[in-house]
């Protein structure tokens, strides 16, 4: 088609060079050219003469401007577009990548593949709901692959192509759509389509990646389409065994004849098609266990390493871990970005190591670090965003305010931070990250010292922690997030140190006022809940869970403790789902897990809850590298690494966590209950007279508590019980 060419590099002389043909496709031919303004490649299509003809230019182009408008990490934009001597062509940035098509060309893909582009495109396609596009050509060819990253493409050609008249299209020879992917309603000419159209389109493209066959064939058009109304897909399993049974169902309930039978949205797909780690395959309850590498990079990841302090004094520590902190806060609210945990960030405090070896053992793409000099009332804030492949920084600024700026420079460094890794915030993210800030800068500086000793989870550390929030709330009564500390020390001590009623009211009155003072705070609805729990008014508690997670999904707190108040109740099912999406919220987390792995005991579930375990361990093992003095994960991991056969490691984790702690009531009731299940009744008792000698605060849970119950008959055992 030179004419062609020779028509199209005369329409964009002087602003693109057409360099070569790269594809052509049933609408459209693709060419490679060179944006001679902003000296890149991009992609230019030029639809083909006889849907040019049909559409009309003013159609064309109001479809491509509403399209232009979507912006997201996922959906390769449209840059220009145009009329070329009545041809119609449109530009979007030149991918170095292949199609979705060309990768399955090599077969079907591994499940996690599958997957992850199953959730970028559902990203993708949810923002474009929201933005009232719909897509309505959702295919393999429509889907560029790039360094971990799916992107969707061709937004608004389809809806362009069908405004012209499918009827005059068919009769040439197109299709407004591709049969093995439409929708129903689509397929019938409905005019009217909605985003749960995509999402049919979605269903069947992410059956063909993993089965490797579409859900429908035929040996023409016609054929594949009657299938949809007169035949449903054969379940996945039956064609790939490995599939989750979850996955299963998700894809059954996406693929629905009818739109009101599927789910509401894409996002809600992405949600049903997470594993929690295992499948069960048809022949038995044999279980598969997912590979979780170490630190898997996900394709937009961050780690916020502590500030350094540059004050004259090197006082700061607080002050500058609390930036770091708060930065992180706010980046975890958003979906599309996966942040280190805190835990895991702070280990390489005061290290010097490259940030090539920090990113990869933190599994992240970039690192931010930088540095905080105080000196009175002034403050010199730097930062920098850092590629970890090759080094180079992708933003970099200095601040040099008064110290009530600091909240201002907070909100910048993460704005800057979205911007340079091109993510895309949903309404929701930006309402979760605001911050329910103080009035006074001398109240945060109090709460950041408390903050500093939460973190320690150890009793005199949470009794410094609730006094730092006092004198916060003494400086600014309005402070909603210092209450909702002050509650969550009182309701940790109640819970593992202090059972008095001081610490039962405070939690309660301190709960209270945190959400009188911020009723949107999702911080001050999980720390109401916890404080409920304690009184065992659930109803209530699981209340205030469900409204927290529901204006910040991300919250970890929000699913770990419902997940226990759930456990308390018996409610193990339910119990077993929150502590699982707790661990998938917080990659880092060991808790959640270990504590799963429990309900799936109690289920019966033996082989899930020995993959709990198995998971359970590996995070452990992670999280000791890089925090080998963290007495909590040594004990929790001790238990699951002696359940799975492994006696020498879980006596050696034991003794290092009393080494950290020896002192610690918490401490020492946990160690004592896995050395009564390894069969070491005197170590065991030896650590539960020590954990009563130190204040452990439910006495009445040692006769109750299932870890123990190889110590009934002991008669140090019963003399100690009847001591309570």
């Amino acid at each position: 088609m030179p004419l062609l060419k020779d028509n199209l590099e005369s329409a964009l002389a002087g602003r693109y060079a057409v360099e070569r043909e790269v594809g052509r496709g049933g609408m459209a031919t693709v060419y490679l050219a060179r944006d001679l303004k902003h000296h890149r490649p991009v992609a230019v299509k030029l639809l083909h003469p006889h849907i040019a003809a049909h559409l009309g230019t003013d159609r064309f182009l109001r479809e491509i401007q509403i399209a232009a408008r979507l912006s997201h990490p996922h959906i390769l934009t449209l840059i220009d577009s145009g009329e070329a001597e009545g041809l119609l062509y449109y530009i979007m940035p030149f991918v170095q990548g292949e199609s979705l098509r060309d990768r399955m060309v090599r077969g079907k893909l591994p499940i996690e593949e599958a997957l992850q582009i199953a959730r970028h495109v559902a990203s993708a396609l949810g923002y474009a709901h929201n933005q009232g596009v719909v897509h309505r050509d959702i295919k393999p060819e429509n889907v560029m692959l790039y360094e971990g990253e799916a992107m969707v493409t061709d937004f608004g050609i389809a809806k362009a192509v069908s405004a012209a008249g499918a009827e005059n299209l068919t009769q040439t020879g197109s299709t407004v759509g591709t049969p093995a992917y439409m929708s129903p309603e689509q397929a019938s000419g409905e005019a009217d389509l909605d985003g749960r159209s995509d999402l049919y389109s979605l269903g069947c493209m992410v059956y063909e990646m993993l089965a490797g066959v579409p859900p429908f064939t035929g040996s023409n058009a016609q054929a594949i389409i009657m299938k949809r109304f007169s035949e449903k897909p054969a379940p996945i399993r039956t064609v790939s065994p490995e599939v989750p049974d979850t996955v299963e169902r998700a894809l059954a309930r996406a693929m629905e004849r009818q739109p009101d039978d599927r789910y509401a949205t894409t996002l809600q797909f992405a949600q049903a098609l997470a594993v929690p780690g295992i499948s069960t395959t048809p022949s038995g309850p044999r279980p598969v266990t997912a590979s979780m590498p170490a630190a898997p990079k996900a394709a937009k990841s961050i780690a916020v390493l502590p500030f350094a302090d540059m004050s004259p004094e090197k006082d700061q520590d607080y002050f500058t871990d609390g930036i770091a902190e708060e930065i992180i806060n706010a980046l975890s609210k958003i979906q599309a970005l996966r942040v280190a945990s805190r835990s895991s960030a702070f280990a390489f405090k005061g290290k010097n190591q490259d940030i090539r070896e920090v990113g990869e053992k933190l599994g992240v793409n970039t690192v931010l670090e930088g540095s905080v000099r105080k000196s009175g009332n002034r403050l010199r804030i730097t930062a920098q965003l850092i590629n970890v492949v090759d080094g180079y920084h992708l933003w970099s600024d200095r601040y040099d305010r008064q110290l009530e700026d600091v909240f201002a420079v907070q909100d910048e460094i993460a704005d800057a931070i979205v911007k340079a890794l091109r993510v895309v915030l949903s309404e929701g993210e930006k309402r979760a990250i605001e911050q329910a800030r103080p009035e006074n800068v001398q109240a945060y500086e109090y709460y950041l010292r408390g903050r500093q000793f939460v973190h320690q989870y150890r009793e005199k550390s949470l009794q410094f922690a609730r006094r730092m929030f006092q004198r916060a709330i003494e400086v600014d009564p309005g402070f909603a997030k210092a209450y909702a500390g002050l509650a969550d020390c009182s309701s940790m001590l109640f819970n593992w140190w202090d059972a008095v009623e001081a610490n039962l009211h405070q939690a309660d009155s301190a709960s209270k006022k945190a959400l009188e003072l911020a009723p949107e705070l999702a911080e001050a609805h999980a720390s109401r809940g916890f404080a409920l729990t304690l009184s065992k008014r659930y109803a209530e508690a699981e209340s205030e869970f469900e409204t927290a997670i529901r204006l910040d999904p991300t919250l970890f707190e929000a699913y770990y403790f419902y997940a226990r108040t759930c456990f308390e109740q018996g409610k193990l099912e339910r119990a077993a789902e929150l502590f699982e999406k707790a661990a998938e919220v917080r990659p880092e987390d060991f808790q959640a897990l270990g504590l799963c792995s429990q309900v799936y005991s109690g289920l019966g579930r033996q082989a899930e809850a020995d993959d709990a375990r198995r998971r359970t361990v590996q995070r452990v093992e992670k999280h000791i590298e890089l925090n080998p003095d963290d007495a909590r994960a040594l004990y929790f991991g001790a238990g699951d690494v002696g359940m799975l056969g492994n006696r020498t490691k879980a006596l050696d984790w034991l003794e290092r966590a009393l080494a950290v702690d020896p002192d610690d009531s918490a401490v020492l009731y946990n160690v004592g209950c896995v050395y009564a299940l390894l069969g070491e009744d005197d170590k065991a008792l030896d650590c539960l007279q020590g954990a009563l000698f130190h204040g452990y605060a439910h006495k009445a849970w040692i006769k109750h508590d299932s870890d123990l119950d190889s110590l009934r008959d002991h008669p140090r055992f019963q003399k100690l019980v009847a001591t309570l």
